[in-house]
């Protein structure tokens, strides 16, 4: 009998982002038309909009926590304490988001007694982690926001925060091979970290230059290399939650992204790193 004649090959499968890209791209397009308008047009717009995104991350945060978890951190105290801690970092500086911190964490603390005692150990050290990690960081957005070049700082931080994740995954995707944390985030590659490193740093020489006042190039190095670092290490700390969460994203808020704490999870941990270093070179004006 004649034999059987061989199988073709499979086909090689192509890379894949994993997530709809033209979804992806209109939101984010959409996003920073929305954020950079607010930006130069009226401070105090910009500043509400850091709010509103503040109390949508802690609702995703709150409710993930007791949908997987059961742990309920009390969202009221959360979303009103948030809000109010964007708006005294940006009117009273350092000293207002920890006085505003302090008194959130107190309503936490507070709030959660009115339910019975089961369980009040884990809810309130949950809302206390959740009003750090969400709108105390993100006031020192709020906090750049005051200087004269305020906001050209904060574009500066975005734009730098955008580039080391387009980095990453770029040259990730293409010449990725050694993984970087598999246990916690098995895409991320070594690679993937030198692109955001190489990337951030490019931009960061371009944008000390020509965007923060008396700003250097040389410090622009310095400043795109510490946000790569405070990058990545916010997009692994949250990838660290949402394994322990089970859970692929936060929400579904933003189509092609997951939802708005999936957009955070960079800019969270970047924006005290950004806010310290640019006061160091050119001052807090």
């Amino acid at each position: 009998m004649p034999s059987a004649a061989p199988e073709p090959a499979p086909a090689p499968q192509k890379k894949s982002a994993g997530r709809d890209l033209g979804a992806a791209i209109g939101v984010g397009v959409g996003l920073g038309a929305v954020i950079v308008a607010s930006l130069f047009v009226v401070k105090a717009v910009f500043v509400g909009v850091i709010a509103v995104a503040v109390v949508v991350g802690l609702w995703e945060l709150t409710s993930r926590l007791e949908e997987r978890k059961g742990i309920k951190a009390p969202l009221v105290p959360l979303a009103l304490g948030g809000a109010a801690m964007v708006v005294a970092g940006y009117v009273r500086g350092a000293e207002g988001a920890w006085v505003a911190m302090a008194l959130t964490a107190l309503a936490v603390l507070v709030w959660r007694m009115t339910e019975p005692p089961e369980g009040y150990l884990k809810d309130v050290t949950a809302g206390v982690f959740a009003a750090f990690y969400v709108p105390f960081l993100a006031t020192f957005v709020a906090m750049m926001l005051t200087a004269d070049d305020g906001p050209r700082r904060v574009l500066t931080f975005l734009l730098l925060t955008v580039v080391s994740d387009t980095g990453a995954y770029a040259v990730g995707w293409r010449f990725g091979k050694h993984k970087l944390a598999p246990r916690i985030s098995p895409g991320k590659t070594r690679e993937g970290l030198f692109g955001a490193v190489s990337f951030a740093m490019v931009a960061g020489a371009l944008c000390m230059q020509y965007l923060i006042d008396d700003g250097i190039w040389w410090q622009g190095l310095i400043l795109g290399l510490a946000v790569a670092a405070s990058a990545t290490l916010g997009d692994l700390g949250e990838s660290m939650i949402k394994r322990d969460l089970g859970i692929k994203d936060m929400g579904t808020l933003l189509p092609g992204h997951g939802g708005i704490m999936d957009r955070l999870d960079s800019l969270l941990p970047t924006a005290p790193v950004v806010w310290l270093l640019l006061v160091l070179f050119v001052g807090s004006g």
